[in-house]
Order: C-alpha cells, then structure tokens, then sequence
C-alpha cells in the first residue's frame, strides 16, 4: 500500500478513543490524523487535551501529541482532513446515532465502538471472522441514506466477545440454549482503580444495559440479510448476568452449552482451535493467527496470563468439560478493550477496507 488512509478519531480523549490511538500507531494501513472530542477539548494539542489523563500502559504516540483537538461537532472541519472514522463518542444514543448518520451523510464511513446503532436494521455489526457477510448491508444503508461512500458499521458489545467467538465454532453441533455469567473489568466502564478505587476488593452484581446486550447481540450476529435488513436469528437462547469484578482488563466468561446434536469434547476442541475466517484468510494487519486457543490446564486462562494472547485480539478457552444439567461448560477470556473494543473495531475497517467498503478520498 502506497499511502495510509487518513484517519479521525471521534472522542479520541476518552479510554476507548486513547486505545484506538496506542493501536494504531505504526499501522501499516491507517494514520490518525485527526483527533475530535468535546468543545472542552477542541482548541487544544492531544497532549494538553489528555494531560493527566493518559489511560494506557504504554506511552502517548508522538505522532499524535501535537495534533490540534476539533470539535467533533464541526462535522465539514473533520471531513475534509479523514478517509474515514472510528467512533468512541461520550454520548446519549439519539445523540451518537445522530452524530455518526451526520459524518456518514459527510460521505465519511463511520466504524463505531458505541452501542447506539447495533440495532439498526441497515447496521452492520460484525466480529470479522464470524459474519463478514454482512458488511453487504451497506448498500441498503447507502441507499436509505443517499450516499455513494459513507455509512456506518458496527462493532459488538465487549462483554460478548469471549463465548460467541465459540459458539460460532460450535455451529455445526447446533447450540440450543446458552447460560453465561461475564466477569467483567472496570477499563470497560472507562476506569481505572485511580478513577474508581471503591473496586478495589469488590464486586457489584449489576451492569446497566450489559445483560440484554449480552443475550441478544449474539444473535444478530448470527442472523442473515433479507429485504435489506438483518434478522437475527432464534437460537440459541441466551440468559447473562454480568458482574463487575476487581480487574483492569479482560471479561473473563463461564459458559453452559446444550446442544441439539451431541458432541465430544474432542470434537469440540477441534472445532474451536481450528476455526479462522476472513481475516486470517486474508491477513489482515490486526488478525489473531490464531482466533481461539484451547488451554488444558485446570486453572486456565487467567486474566495475568492469558489477556494479551495474539496482541489482545485472541480469546482464549479453558475448562471444557461435561455438566450434569447442560452438555458442556467452560470458561472464556478475552481483552475488552482489544479485541473488544478498539481491536475490533481496527480488525473491522481492515475488513472494510480490503472489500473496497472504505477507500481513499
């Protein structure tokens, strides 16, 4: 590739946004060129802008430090400088979904981390290796919104990441119903133990929003287009609960499976360790080599351990083993603001870019 596409970050100042940043530094496809956040922020360098504020484990890419913040309401300011969006905006959902209509409507592509769109019928959300299809939604979107290049497309909930990746794998066996209890870290509240330090020791058994997510996002992504819109499919049936938990990053999940068509459990870790998709066929800059791992340690995978594999984009799989009630359950681990969030998202438009969905201005 000749020349990187130019890249804004909408919220850029925020956790997910300073993710997307520390990601994309050095990407062999994508430069962040411009950064956009409130108007407390506009007018200001990164660096200012997030002094203090620095959330990431590793240093604040140069290249980035002197860029002057815009306002990301100044849509036509940031346009005119992007190829296309990522979106990590603090805002009410008739506010993001507006927002992002707005910079798709500008003929800018918009991949989003919120949650605002992930139900709109014409919305692609994707987990790359699972539904890549899907990005075919787009031209029904295009047409709705009147555009030749822009659109928004969709990354799922983080809490999601560490048993769909399975059940996908698992399709041929025909999940039918699904309990899953996530573990779920404080980055994924846009914290720190400095910003919240009422976590440290503790628990609260309740995330707003976060266990309707968890049961039906999954489906979507195993649904299908028709008559311009995704349907979401009926099965399997999921029911969460999703607890907060002492940790800073990785959703740690545990899993109960029934299946129509009874597997082994040989079966299954095949299935699971050999499963790959579009991303690892085409190989893309941020894909996992490989997706999922299968670790046979009794006390496997661990947050310290195991959070980072494949660079934060790989989940990784352990306690497999049969239930007395269900079939099989396990444990499941991935990076929530990797893979999860700003990986995801990056992983997504390299995507969209290699189907020509996003291309140069």
């Amino acid at each position: 590739m000749s020349e990187k596409l130019k890249v804004g970050i909408l919220g850029g100042t925020g956790m997910v946004g300073q993710r997307f940043i520390s990601l994309l530094e050095d990407h062999p496809w994508f430069e962040v060129t411009t950064i956009a956040a409130s108007k407390r922020s506009s007018g200001k360098t990164y660096e200012e802008a997030v002094s203090g504020r620095w959330k990431m484990d590793t240093p604040m890419p140069e290249g980035v430090k002197n860029i002057m913040v815009k306002d990301v309401q100044d849509i036509d300011a940031v346009t005119n400088e992007v190829d296309f969006v990522f979106s990590a905006v603090d805002m009410t959902k008739d506010e993001i979904r507006a927002i992002e209509e707005s910079y798709a409507k500008a003929e800018t592509p918009v991949v989003s981390n919120n949650s605002a769109h992930r139900w709109t019928p014409d919305v692609p959300m994707i987990i790359p290796e699972i539904n890549p299809e899907h990005a075919e939604i787009i031209e029904y979107q295009r047409k709705r919104l009147g555009t030749k290049q822009g659109f928004v497309a969709v990354k799922p909930n983080c809490s999601i990441q560490s048993y769909t990746p399975v059940l996908a794998a698992w399709m041929a066996y025909r999940p039918t119903e699904v309990v899953a209890t996530t573990y779920q870290a404080i980055s994924g509240a846009g914290k720190t133990f400095k910003d919240w330090p009422e976590m440290e020791g503790n628990i609260i058994p309740y995330i707003g929003g976060e266990e309707e997510k968890s049961e039906q996002e999954p489906l979507r992504i195993f649904g299908h287009i028709k008559d311009g819109e995704i349907i979401k499919a009926e099965r399997p049936l999921i029911t969460t609960q999703c607890i907060r938990v002492p940790v800073l990053n990785g959703h740690t999940a545990a899993v109960f499976v029934r299946f129509e068509k009874k597997p082994s459990k040989e079966e299954l870790i095949k299935a699971m360790t050999g499963f790959s998709g579009e991303p690892q066929k085409l190989m893309l800059p941020s894909a996992p080599k490989q997706f999922i791992r299968y670790l046979e340690e009794e006390n496997r995978p661990q947050v310290t351990l195991d959070v980072d594999y494949e660079n934060g984009m790989g989940i990784t799989i352990g306690r497999l083993r049969e239930d007395t009630l269900f079939d099989y359950k396990f444990v499941g681990l991935s990076h929530n603001t990797v893979r999860g969030a700003a990986g995801g998202g990056i992983l997504c438009a390299e995507l969209l870019k290699a189907r020509e969905y996003i291309i140069a201005k």
